[in-house]
């Protein structure tokens, strides 16, 4: 009865069968992740508009890209809940190695702009930010073609190859996503050292979710090619490996990378918010005195002038306080103490 069931289903059995429950379990969560993602989407363009360090709002759109990258993920794994065939083998070999260099390069972007805050350097713009993600991840968009393009000009797709050179095939086809992994684990390492304490916790947030990548991929891929062949369950594990291991991916991409990130972005933009009720802003002149311990040089031009240069605390720009000349001799009137005073 089992056989016949799956015979008259074909292709689609997994999705509703119940003798074998992962089909279901996956599909559940990854509906779940599609609705989750689809709320941070909204949730990042609510914020985009209201973020107003330059140095925040530059990643924005590639960390919308990378939440994009994850709702293909979750949208992928329908694809191998199906068995392989004409039409699911196309949609496996090229997105699920786009889709996840796509996740990689957003990452190593990213980190890459981190590598210059954490020492106080000035940010990349929000264009060559993304030009990086976009770029980094289009050798792996023309490897996956050439390869679909080549196997489906065949005329017979995956004819006479075992499970095992398929396996194989799948594999090969992502050395470069594994080498994105790499490259991107060492260089959000990288980002922990610097003077600026405060952009270090995006690099963390990034060499995590990295590395428990990296775990994921060397448990799939070892069950995948060895694991599956010695338990004897191939190649009725193979698609279920494949399949938890996108899906596990995916949260993790979520759970530990753009959530935190998201509640950094919140937590950030309340702190910059302005004073509200009967607050009033600071005089100038106070605003000067509570800027004593900021950091402060003085620049000489051609004619001997002197102007207040607000320097860079960790890729933040202080703001700028214009004092009025007139007001100078008061200020520095203020500042004498009053032991000072008596003396005069």
């Amino acid at each position: 009865m089992y056989e016949d069931c799956q015979e008259s289903m074909g292709d689609y059995y997994s999705l509703c069968a119940t003798s074998g429950a992962w089909g279901i379990v996956l599909e559940s969560l990854a509906a779940i992740g599609i609705v989750v993602t689809v709320v941070l989407l909204l949730a990042f363009l609510f914020l985009m508009r209201r973020v107003q360090d330059r140095c925040q709002w530059n990643v924005l759109p590639t960390q919308f890209l990378f939440l994009l990258g994850v709702l293909g993920l979750f949208s992928l794994t329908f694809a191998f809940i199906i068995q392989l065939n004409q039409q699911t083998a196309p949609i496996r070999y090229f997105l699920f190695g786009v889709l996840f260099a796509l996740c990689f390069s957003c990452l190593l972007a990213h980190a890459s702009n981190l590598m210059k805050l954490v020492r106080g350097q000035v940010s990349f713009s929000w264009r060559t930010i993304l030009c990086i993600a976009v770029g980094v991840s289009l050798l792996q968009t023309i490897i996956a073609v050439e390869y679909v393009t080549l196997i489906m000009t065949r005329g017979t797709m995956f004819v006479g190859m075992t499970p095992c050179q398929l396996n194989v095939d799948f594999v090969v086809l992502l050395v470069y996503v594994l080498f994105l992994m790499a490259l991107t684990f060492f260089v959000s390492k990288a980002t922990f050292c610097g003077p600026c304490e405060n952009w270090k916790q995006h690099g963390r947030l990034i060499f995590v979710t990295v590395l428990i990548s990296i775990l994921i991929w060397v448990v799939w891929i070892s069950m995948l090619l060895t694991g599956n062949a010695r338990l004897q369950r191939q190649p009725h594990w193979d698609d279920p490996v494949i399949c938890i291991a996108l899906v596990t991916n995916a949260w993790v991409f979520l759970l530990l990378y753009i959530i935190p990130e998201l509640c950094i972005l919140y937590r950030s933009r309340q702190h910059d918010c302005p004073p509200q009720g009967n607050a009033h802003p600071l005089p100038a002149y106070e605003r000067g005195f509570r800027a004593d311990h900021q950091e402060l040089s003085r620049a000489r031009d051609s004619d001997g002038a002197q102007e207040d240069v607000a320097l860079t605390a960790c890729g933040t720009p202080l703001p700028f306080q214009t004092v009025d000349p007139t007001q100078e001799a008061f200020i520095r009137w203020a500042k004498v103490s009053p032991q000072q005073d008596a003396e005069l």
